[in-house]
C-alpha cells in the first residue's frame, strides 16, 4: 500500500533528464506537486500514461502545480525518452540507491526491482492529499488525478 493521504511526503532529491537535481522541497510553499511513479521508460503503458500527461499538460501543470515523474531508469535513458516523446516535465531518476524514493513512498516492487504505478498529490505544505497504486500493466485513471488536484 502506498503512503496514505494526511502523511507528510518523504523528501527526496533526484536527477532529472538533464542531469539537474530536483528536490521535493523546491516546491514547498510555492506549488502543489503531482508525483507520478512508473516502472520503466520506453514501455507501452508507461508511455501511454506519460503521453497523456504531455498531451494535457495544462490540465496537470500550472503556476500552482508541478508534475514530477519518477522511475528507476537512469537520467540518460530519460533524456532520450524525453527528447523522443517531447516530455516537458521532469523525468526523475531513482536509479541509485536503487528505488530508494519508491521505497519511501511504499510503491517499490521488490520482486521486479522497479516502482509500481504510484501517484501522489502533495499540497504546498508537503502533505499527501491523494495516493493510489496500480500494479505493472494496470493503467491508471487520470481523471482521479484531475479531481484530486481540483480539490486543493
Amino acid at each position: 500500500m502506498p503512503i496514505e493521504p494526511g502523511t507528510v511526503a518523504p523528501e527526496f532529491t533526484l536527477k532529472d533528464q538533464n542531469n539537474q537535481e530536483v528536490s521535493l522541497s523546491d516546491f514547498r510553499g510555492e506549488k502543489n506537486v503531482l508525483l507520478v511513479f512508473y516502472p520503466f521508460a520506453f514501455t507501452g503503458v508507461c508511455e501511454g500514461e506519460l503521453c497523456g500527461i504531455r498531451d494535457n499538460l495544462d490540465t496537470y501543470q500550472s503556476d500552482d502545480v508541478q508534475v514530477l515523474s519518477v522511475s528507476i531508469d537512469s537520467p540518460f535513458a530519460h533524456k532520450v525518452w524525453a527528447q523522443r516523446e517531447g516530455f516537458e516535465f521532469p523525468l526523475l531518476s531513482d536509479f541509485w540507491p536503487h528505488g530508494e524514493v519508491a521505497q519511501a513512498y511504499d510503491v517499490f516492487n521488490e520482486d521486479n526491482g522497479m516502482a509500481n504505478r504510484g501517484t501522489f498529490v502533495i499540497d504546498k505544505t508537503g502533505v499527501v492529499r491523494f495516493s493510489e497504486m496500480n500494479m505493472p500493466g494496470e493503467a491508471r485513471d487520470q481523471g482521479a488525478w484531475q479531481k484530486a488536484l481540483g480539490a486543493l
